[in-house]
């Protein structure tokens, strides 16, 4: 089995094949469901289980390492990818306790029907001993639940975040080997699910400050022997100044019209050296929009009028960032009708989470004609100004 320290196993299970999660966000390279086994002198206990469809495969891997016995089941969060195994292991270890804080207990009994008397409760900074080896309960909540905790092993220095600073991620290898991919799915991780609560973010990492971390060991991907890799880019993701000379442009076109002023756009912005990624929203990988919205000082929706509304691929990606609450700077909306439109009013209303300045929207009655292109063009120099203002050019 895969060793992190004397004692310390990892007993999960690598979900190659999943490339959907929550039936919305994509997998590109699967996931993994990480549960962490830990051998005291005196107890045993383990650290979250497994999607409930990989629990053969949990239960394999504690044969394999020798658990015959386990006297305490830690549930750092109690979505089903970390908990759902929990009632097959209380009945593999009937003798087992789970432990949790209050809020978890209470998700736990309503999602898994657990019952009072299967619990420990505990509280935040408090210890369990397992004899020769002590574990710390830090809450840390609102990564992304408001129950989440992690578990701080003391003599070996490692931290079981759960989902903090988790990515998305099946691999081979029990620690970070490509650090640069490994960012990569962690960054795509944080967009889809950790922006919104970058304020509790903040807080939860000046709890961790005193801690003299070996290793980070997260519920998805590999574990970090250089912690330093995750925490310094979770410091600049949250970090609402630190934005990138970069726009994202998401469109979508029925008829050219979008597509001509989204491309003739996107030169404009190449030509004043404003960093610009396109999104035909039709077919992108909504994943690495979302990477791009981690940082991008701006945003500019494409989309033409159905109905006098947003295409629907435009009023979803509007819905998107809405609920992901990046700390984007600027706003943008272009895009074209054919008799009448109330569709920029409509993308506007769906953004209400954002702080962020709306730039003058600039629309098209039918195909783009000169004045069209010239307000695009004043679009790019009002956004390269901006950019410039923040400093990032």
């Amino acid at each position: 089995m895969r060793t992190l320290a004397e004692r310390v196993y990892e007993v999960g299970v690598q979900d190659w094949d999943r490339r959907l999660f929550d039936e919305l966000i994509p997998l590109p390279d699967g996931t993994s469901y990480n549960a962490y086994l830990i051998k005291g002198s005196q107890k045993t206990a383990l650290l979250d289980t497994v999607d409930p469809a990989k629990t053969e495969l949990l239960v394999d891997h504690l044969v394999r390492v020798g658990a015959d016995s386990i006297d305490y089941i830690i549930s750092h969060h109690a979505e089903q990818d970390h908990s759902g195994s929990i009632p097959d292991m209380l009945l593999m270890y009937p003798d087992a306790k789970v432990v949790t804080n209050p809020k978890c207990k209470a998700m736990l009994m309503d999602h898994l029907q657990l019952e009072e008397n299967q619990f420990i409760e505990v509280q935040d900074g408090q210890e369990l001993s397992l004899g020769d080896k002590t574990l710390q309960f830090i809450f840390t909540p609102w990564v992304h639940w408001p129950e989440t905790m992690s578990t701080w092993l003391k003599e070996d220095r490692i931290l079981f975040s759960c989902d903090f600073f988790g990515s998305h991620q099946a691999c081979s290898t029990l620690y970070v080997q490509d650090e640069a991919k490994v960012l990569e799915a962690a960054k795509r991780y944080y967009g889809e699910i950790m922006m919104p609560f970058r304020s509790s973010i903040r807080g939860n990492l000046k709890k961790l400050e005193g801690l003299d971390i070996a290793a980070i060991a997260p519920s998805h991907g590999p574990v970090y022997n250089r912690p330093s890799l995750i925490v310094d880019a979770y410091r600049d993701w949250i970090d609402e100044e630190k934005v990138k000379n970069h726009v994202i442009m998401a469109y979508v076109s029925m008829h050219d019209s979008t597509r001509k002023m989204t491309e003739y756009f996107v030169d404009a912005l190449m030509d004043r050296g404003v960093g610009v990624k396109q999104f035909n929203l039709t077919g992108a990988d909504i994943g690495e929009l979302v990477i791009d919205l981690v940082d991008a000082a701006t945003v500019v929706i494409g989309s033409p009028t159905v109905l006098v509304g947003p295409h629907p691929s435009a009023l979803y990606c509007a819905a998107l960032v809405n609920v992901l609450r990046p700390k984007t700077k600027h706003l943008g909306i272009i895009g074209s009708f054919g008799w009448g439109s109330k569709m920029v009013d409509q993308i506007i209303g769906m953004l209400s989470t954002l702080k962020a300045e709306v730039f003058e929207p600039v629309l098209a009655k039918g195909l783009p004609n000169e004045q069209a292109y010239s307000e695009l063009d004043a679009l790019a120099e009002k956004i390269a100004e901006k950019h410039k203002a923040l400093g990032l050019m």
